[in-house]
């Protein structure tokens, strides 16, 4: 898969130091998909059975033993991944995870 983009990751961690200990489980989740060949959301579950399935192509990981959340966008057809949205529970609580 191609992750559009990894810059919205580390600006998460290098922005907020209090968020460092994102940064591994961060970057495992982005090796992982990189990976990946995701052609639909039950390959998404195959590989990460925790993760919830949205609307229209949406997807929300769960990140450093469910600390933090990780929102993307999938476009199956062409195999790409954006990043909409990566924070805490807290923060993901304050955000519409569909309009993202």
């Amino acid at each position: 898969m191609r992750i559009i983009a990894l810059s919205t990751l580390k600006a998460f961690w290098e922005t907020f130091p209090e968020y460092l200990d994102a940064k591994e489980p961060a970057l495992a989740w982005h090796r992982h998909a990189l990976q990946a060949n995701w052609a639909s959301p039950a390959d998404i579950k195959r590989d990460f059975s925790s993760a919830s399935i949205l609307r229209d192509g949406r997807a929300v990981f769960n990140l450093a033993g469910n600390k933090y959340r990780l929102v993307v966008w999938i476009n199956y057809a062409y195999r790409v991944v954006y990043i909409r949205f990566i924070g805490t529970h807290a923060q993901y609580d304050r955000i519409d995870a569909q309009t993202i």
